[in-house]
């Protein structure tokens, strides 16, 4: 009797991350990535940006996990779509033949989420390679950019079409940028930033429509003139797949602390699944990070070939806009104080506590060499709940790694 196969849906970096693990790991049966795009696994951060602004002709940018494919006998499906699963017979069904899966892992990723006012119709947004190329092809010098939102895509995008010489408009509902992704100190450094490039942010402002040519009329009646409307206004878990299966959702495919799903043969990684973080009292929890998929998928494979290991990292995110790096290292939703230290005008470095001073998390926002290091070990203090001094934080001069030798010791 021939043994069922691997299967995975998804070549993003959760998908492939996994493939490539399941065969390091000792699986030597046929392993199958399902991808619904016609493309090789490939990164998807470079697409806000540079997809859209090297010189030259665009590339795909390959993820390294999709070019061992061929060389690790991984049986890479692009174009492929899974239309629903057969729990009880375990099998994926796609065009033609249903596959029989030994273990089944679901990485089906987030769609963009749409704007539903009048006139939406004219909206492009961004998730695949197909996407990128239209923004390359829109981002032209001169043109009128209009962006609603002002997440992490919207900033970059931002970015971006300033680089390649096109005239900015942001929109943006809440009263600064990044509302939910950092503290209101960082959020304004950025914002300041966009602004010396050049962005007309509109803050505290939202979309009432928009016309046929393009042009976005404001709540409050003003007018944008747009050649290309993009919406950045966050993204929903793609669990369509999971509910053809029955398996339990919430904010996602829910998975245990070892990425199992409410069938026992059936993982997720990635984008698509929320998971309980321990460092969080078990609080539930979904990220859309690129490293979380690399991650999750590795730790999927290895459980997936019988391990019990729990997904214990440290929530870690970044962003590129202009030469202003972002890192975020911990979930700092739920901080009783605010620690910022002194980096110059340049950066900005802010820790988030609890009420009994252990290290929740850390943000910062500037040149690399200035805050990668401090957001590294701030990290590792995380992951170690470390109880920290808040003077101690605060002092430019204090080696925050002088905090992991005494936990150390």
């Amino acid at each position: 009797m021939t043994q069922a196969a691997m299967i995975i849906v998804g070549a993003g970096a959760a998908g492939a991350s996994a493939a490539v693990a399941l065969r390091d790991n000792g699986w030597g049966g046929d392993i199958v990535v399902l991808s619904g795009e016609a493309h090789a696994p490939y990164e998807r951060p470079p697409l806000s940006k540079a997809v859209i602004t090297d010189g030259g002709e665009a590339i795909l940018p390959l993820l390294g996990a999709g070019a061992r494919f061929a060389e690790l006998a991984i049986d890479h499906r692009a174009g492929v779509h899974a239309i629903r699963i057969d729990a009880q017979r375990h099998e994926v069904h796609v065009e033609g033949a249903p596959l029989a899966y030994e273990r089944l892992l679901l990485a089906t990723g987030a769609r963009p989420r749409k704007l539903t006012v009048p006139g939406h119709g004219h909206v492009r947004y961004l998730r695949d390679f197909a996407d990128a190329l239209a923004l390359r092809a829109a981002f032209v010098p001169g043109a009128r950019i209009a962006i609603v939102g002002g997440g992490f895509i919207g900033l970059e995008l931002a970015a971006s079409a300033r680089a390649c010489g096109c005239h900015v408009t942001l929109v943006e509902f809440a009263a600064t940028v990044l509302m939910r992704g950092v503290p209101a100190a960082i959020g304004d450094f950025l914002a300041a930033r966009h602004r010396a490039e050049g962005i007309d942010l509109r803050l505290g402002a939202s979309v009432a429509s928009i016309e046929t040519d393009g042009t976005l009329i404001l709540s409050g009646g003003d007018k944008v003139q747009a050649d290309c409307v993009i919406a950045g206004i966050g993204a929903f878990p793609d669990v369509a797949l999971a509910e053809s299966a029955g398996l339990a959702i919430d904010n996602g495919i829910a998975v245990d602390a070892q990425l199992r799903t409410s069938l026992p043969d059936i993982f997720a990684a990635g984008d698509c699944c929320s998971f309980p973080v321990a460092l969080y009292g078990g609080r539930r929890v979904r990220l859309e990070a690129w490293r979380n998929g690399l991650d999750q998928g590795k730790l999927a494979a290895r459980n997936m070939l019988g391990g019990s290991e729990t997904y214990a990292a440290v929530p870690w995110f970044w962003s590129d806009q202009y030469d202003v790096h972002v890192q975020i290292a911990g979930l700092a939703d739920g901080a009783a104080q605010d620690v910022a230290r002194e980096l110059g005008e340049d950066a900005r470095l802010i820790f988030h506590l609890d009420g009994q001073h252990r290290l929740l998390a850390a943000s910062g926002a500037g040149p690399i060499g200035k805050i990668a290091k401090n957001i590294k070990m701030a990290e590792m203090l995380v992951a170690r709940r470390a109880i920290c001094n808040p003077h101690d934080l605060a002092s430019p001069g204090f080696a925050l790694k002088s905090l992991l030798a005494q936990r150390e010791a």
